[in-house]
């Protein structure tokens, strides 16, 4: 007898999600709409038996690797960044409770009040439990973004593709917010996406992947059901491979 398992594409998967994401339109914070909406959608996801590991950004509270708030170095700078991924990665944790689902934080710079270290046996074990994890704090380094963070944990967690959440239907070859002609690429190369900068996920990011031959989805997270097509591998944003 099937079971759902057989129904996923993508059994594990490293989903990316950027602290805009969590603002919505409000642009600074947490908007607990959608907060609520991305919760929504991730237990959707695990009623499919997926098993998701999650990088939270932290832009919505501060942007590492940019001058802000009268800071000019950039090792500052990008250690409160990583500061917005924890405030980030709580609130969802607490969303998904809410939801009876459960989700453990783990971040790369020790908060043991707050957030379990980020150990990746521990990590494992958690996910084989049914446990959504939520990393925070991008690599623990500063000039490293957490897109790369993403890349390196999706390949240290076994996970068979990165999903890239954006607010758009993928990958174009210039905004389609600002040019309503901008052409959508369902599928690239990695060669490809890099060669035409493209500026969805970073360069280092992307070769990792490329040396690694890990799949990249990028594709809007906000229409419902989009995660569980994703999984699925029904025709949904743009493949890199």
């Amino acid at each position: 007898m099937g079971s759902k398992k057989s129904l996923l594409r993508y059994q594990r998967v490293l989903l990316k999600l950027s602290g805009e994401a969590f603002a919505g339109e409000q642009k600074f914070g947490i908007e607990q709409r959608r907060l609520g909406w991305i919760s929504d959608q991730l237990r959707a996801a695990m009623a499919l038996k997926a098993e998701l590991a999650i990088v939270v950004g932290g832009g919505n509270f501060f942007r590492g690797g940019r001058e802000g708030w009268g800071l000019s170095d950039r090792v500052n700078v990008d250690y409160l960044g990583m500061l917005g991924t924890i405030m980030n990665a709580v609130a969802l944790q607490e969303a998904l409770s809410q939801r009876e689902i459960e989700a453990r934080v783990l971040s790369a710079i020790e908060v043991p009040n707050i957030c379990e270290p980020y150990i990746r046996p521990r990590a494992l074990a958690h996910l084989r439990k049914g446990r959504i994890v939520i990393l925070a704090a991008g690599t623990g380094n500063p000039f490293f973004t957490t897109d790369t963070a993403a890349a390196l944990r999706a390949l240290e967690l076994q996970a068979q593709a990165l999903f890239k959440a954006t607010r758009v239907k993928g990958v174009y070859d210039c905004d389609p917010e600002k040019n309503p002609k901008a052409k959508f690429f369902p599928e690239l190369s990695y060669n490809k996406a890099l060669g035409k900068d493209l500026k969805v996920i970073d360069a280092a990011a992307l070769s990792l992947c490329r040396e690694q031959n890990l799949p990249i989805l990028v594709f809007d997270l906000f229409t419902e059901g989009n995660l569980k097509r994703a999984l699925r591998g029904e025709q949904v944003g743009t493949l890199i491979k």
